[in-house]
């Protein structure tokens, strides 16, 4: 029998069955070497070896089996993504113990009244027992979290502050009423009954929900998720930051009675071990994750959604290199269940395959209740003559004392992460492209130095505008937040600032937390990148001032000009979501540019219209295909080499009519001491890519110190 490990193989060991046998999906125990590990028993094995020098399986574990449909979407994700099967293997079996039998373990959970007077641990111990919301938790789990040694918690179980009980290892989930009242109105009431019918129709589609932000999306699809329950199948629904479930959950609660199963970097390892069981036993109605919550066991998939299918935080960058959205709608289609992709700004590659007819489309077209969409104005920054290294323009600060005067809140938004450093002209908003490509190039500040990251070239950052030929008007967008920081403070001095950036937080915990401050009217101006984007209720936010539109505009990155117009519009989106109308003012250089007359004019269709015009003819993703080839090593100098190597040896691509660009240095040059180097592949829409770029990446044997990844579909070109 063949048995498929998660170590590094590549490939389906053969071992013999244990006594009592085993079938295919069983989790087993093998050895390997003089180790033992975990794997699936993956059907039957090559059966070529001398049966006397082939092991035994060691055990069978006590876990459901892995169901056929999922050994089949790992399969062909593997395929896909041009990942070893064993790697794949390891994102559907991250949970701790799993071979442990169901048993009694020892928790911990706050008790009695907490006494004023702790020592700064315990008083620790306390604050981690409130951080972790009341789940019970093991006593390493809880020293970890407080820093501090197990004798601190039990003198604290021995003044009654903390409880210390037994708790059977993996409990159930609390059974969810969907008969709970479904409060929608006007056109949710057509979309909601459009998702139930879906659901009920028990196949594989999808459908593309889209909604202004506010518009009441997650009502309508928390309907089809009813269904699902009522139908005694398992529900999914994918969110992009960790920092929205806390809002998120409430709202589950408040539907159906209590809350579902969570499964994302917050959760401790004892609560993923129950949830990776009790969603493999059927015991777990609706999970609620990040994107690697569609590797679980589900016994009975019957609705998966995608919620700001748009946004970039789906694609895995490290490790194995996936697009969540993408492998969400070919799970469903291995499953055959509906998937829903909810957004207010969709993807391009979604708003092609609705043109294409692939997808359905159901619109909300109103904000719930009486919120009303923010007004929306542009600020010339070419007229603005800011001093150097001042970055709030006169008008912008007038509207933020304005606010601040009537206790309302603004944010300041910088557009941030993911995006090269671009070099623009501040008297006419023209930025260098490349004369070799169609790229647009970005500067390397240590080089002073222009670089293009697709084909490689380099010139130095021009004196005077290739443009305009103004001089001394070159210059590098956008500060950083703390920079930010600074100026808000010395321009505002009486107001409370808050930061909020996922650069900053430690935990997930402590942004979940300083976002509850800010929603309770905890700040007057916020900074923020674009974590503040996504999904967060602010009620007291009436104005978002977007500091550096451009920062996107035409950059080194394909997706530059879509993202931005989806970012600028979910900002925006974010202001006056209560009684009071909001007001959006965005900062630019380049007030003409096509994406910022878009998001002002909102004509979201003419906008992706001339987008896809633009991609089309020039044959990039959705109208055509890319691969990302990352090298990277310690000695810059063979990592080009190599790189160079392996672009002179084409024939493979060449044959399928793919073009190779490169080798270039990464825009992020050095990682962790090691230099970084980019291939970019492209080709027609419909040609066999994974299979070339196998072949073409085989010619070379790769040294020991190199690594090579393959980045299909490339989402940041980082």
């Amino acid at each position: 029998m063949g048995v498929l490990t998660t170590e590094p193989l590549g490939r389906v060991l053969d071992y013999k069955a244990p006594e009592g046998g085993c079938g295919d999906g069983d989790f087993v125990e093998v050895p390997l070497g003089p180790r033992r590990v975990l794997g699936v028993v993956w059907g039957k094995g090559r059966g070529d070896w001398d049966p006397s020098k082939v092991r035994p399986v060691g055990r069978v574990l006590d876990a459901a089996p892995m169901r056929a449909e999922l050994r089949t979407f790992l399969t062909r994700a593997a395929d896909y993504t041009l990942t070893p099967l064993p790697q794949m293997l390891r994102l559907a079996t991250r949970a701790p113990g799993l071979g442990e039998s169901p048993m009694s373990r020892r928790v911990y959970r706050l008790g009695g009244a907490v006494p004023n007077q702790l020592t700064e641990a315990r008083h620790r111990v306390v604050e981690a027992l409130r951080a972790f919301g009341g789940a019970p938790v093991t006593i390493g789990e809880l020293t970890d979290e407080a820093g501090c040694g197990a004798s601190v918690v039990k003198g604290l179980v021995k003044l009654g502050v903390v409880v210390e009980e037994d708790a059977p290892r993996d409990l159930p989930f609390a059974l969810l009423d969907p008969a709970g009242a479904a409060n929608l109105a006007g056109d949710q009431v057509a979309a909601g009954d459009a998702l139930v019918a879906a659901v009920n129709a028990e196949e594989y589609s999808t459908t593309l929900l889209k909604g202004v932000t506010g518009s009441g999306k997650t009502e309508v699809y928390l309907e089809a998720v009813a269904e699902c329950i009522r139908l005694g199948r398992q529900a999914l629904v994918l969110l992009p930051e960790i920092a929205l479930t806390a809002e998120f959950l409430k709202r589950v609660e408040a539907r159906f009675g209590a809350r579902p199963a969570e499964w994302h970097s917050g959760v401790t390892q004892t609560e993923r071990r129950r949830v990776w069981r009790m969603v493999a036993d059927g015991r777990a109605e609706f999970v609620v994750g990040a994107r690697s919550a569609l590797f679980l066991p589900f016994q009975r998939l019957g609705l998966v959604v995608v919620d700001e299918e748009h946004d970039t935080s789906y694609k895995q960058e490290e490790g194995v290199l996936y697009n969540a959205r993408d492998m969400a709608v070919l799970r469903a289609s291995v499953v055959g269940c509906p998937v829903v992709l909810a957004s207010a700004t969709p993807s391009l590659e979604t708003w092609a395959n609705v043109e294409a007819g692939k997808y359905g489309r159901l619109d909300l077209s109103a904000r719930y209740g009486v919120a009303q969409m923010p007004t929306m104005g542009v600020i010339d920054m070419r007229e603005a003559n800011l001093p150097a290294n001042s970055w709030i323009s006169a008008k912008l600060a007038a509207e933020i004392a304005a606010r601040t005067l009537r206790g309302e809140q603004s944010l300041i938004f910088l557009n941030r992460r993911g995006y090269a450093p671009v070099t623009l002209c501040r008297a006419c908003g023209a930025q260098v492209g490349c004369d070799h490509c169609d790229a647009r190039m970005v500067e390397h500040r240590f080089l002073k130095r222009l670089q293009c990251h697709q084909c490689g070239a380099t010139k130095p950052v021009p004196e005077a505008c290739p443009t305009c030929k103004v001089e001394g008007k070159m210059a590098a967008v956008g500060p950083g937040v703390e920079r930010m920081a600074e100026e808000v403070q010395a321009r505002f001095p009486d107001a409370r600032v808050a930061v909020l950036s996922s650069d900053l937080f430690g935990s997930a915990r402590e942004l979940k937390a300083q976002i509850e401050t800010i929603a309770a009217g905890g700040a007057d101006i916020i900074i923020g990148t674009q974590i503040v984007a996504k999904g967060h209720n602010f009620p007291l936010l009436t104005l978002v001032g977007v500091i550096d539109a451009d920062l996107g505009l035409q950059g080194s990155d394909l997706r530059a000009a879509e993202r931005t117009f989806q970012l600028m519009r979910q900002v925006a989106g974010r202001a006056g979501r209560a009684e009071k109308r909001g007001a959006a003012w965005l900062q630019t250089h380049q007030p003409e540019h096509p994406v910022i007359r878009a998001i002002l004019g909102g004509d979201e269709e003419a906008f992706w219209r001339a987008e896809a015009a633009e991609r089309r003819a020039a044959g990039v993703p959705p109208y055509g295909r890319m691969a990302g080839i990352i090298l990277s090593g310690p000695d810059v100098q063979q990592v080009f080499e190599f790189g160079a190597e392996l672009a002179r040896r084409d024939g493979p691509l060449r044959r399928i009519g793919a073009q190779v660009f490169g080798p270039a240095p990464a825009p992020i040059s050095r990682v962790r001491g090691r230099h970084r180097v980019r291939l970019l592949v492209k080709a027609g829409k419909l040609v066999p890519l994974q299979a070339a770029l196998a072949e073409w990446v085989a010619q070379l044997r790769l040294p020991a110190n190199l690594r090579l990844a393959i980045d299909i579909d490339p989402q940041s070109f980082l």
